[in-house]
């Protein structure tokens, strides 16, 4: 899997700078015309640590258990539950409990492939994951009215749009391949 470190330090609450490395993560996702490139930073706000990075197809298709296509949100799960050797469903016991999401687009709520919504794994976690820091909303390409927004304010976690210039590159990035 792919370094998780930055080869800069990140300074505490520089939200954009944390977007910008969620899109090098999503730039390491393979292009298609059938998918997003999705990059996801998962970070502990307390110490100001990257946990575990992500990308779209990070984990192959025929990964056990996995019925489907892995999103950027899932992988960052799945990388920090296997470096604790714990099954993916008890991820919440090495979250700690000021845990951050970046993503590059929002959290899925309705999955074509058979997996879980990255939306259901965030509220599962929710005692952990108190803020979800997006970048773009989810296009009506494959999905149409994504909720993912409503459900995680519905649920209890925050939801923060980073306006800062990126949605641009945030659109060709994870629109490579379309």
């Amino acid at each position: 899997m792919a370094d998780d470190k930055p080869h800069t330090p990140i300074a505490p609450g520089d939200h954009r700078a944390y977007m910008q490395y969620a899109i090098t993560r999503a730039r390491l996702s393979p292009p298609g015309p059938n998918k997003f490139c999705v990059g996801a930073v998962l970070v502990d706000a307390d110490k100001n640590e990257i946990l575990s990075t992500g990308f779209s197809l990070e984990y192959p298709r025929d990964r056990p258990g996995d019925p489907g296509t892995t999103h950027a949100e899932q992988c960052c799960l799945i990388k920090l539950a296997e470096r604790h050797h714990l099954p993916d469903d008890r991820v919440a016991e090495v979250l700690p409990p000021n845990t951050v999401l970046y993503t590059t687009m929002e959290p899925c709520n309705e999955r074509l492939s058979g997996n879980r919504t990255c939306v259901d794994r965030i509220v599962a976690l929710k005692s952990q994951i108190k803020t979800v820091y997006v970048g773009i909303s989810e296009p009506d390409t494959f999905i149409k009215d994504n909720s993912g927004r409503k459900v995680l304010e519905s649920s209890g976690v925050q939801f923060v749009k980073i306006n800062d210039g990126l949605q641009q590159e945030l659109m060709e990035v994870s629109m490579a391949g379309h």
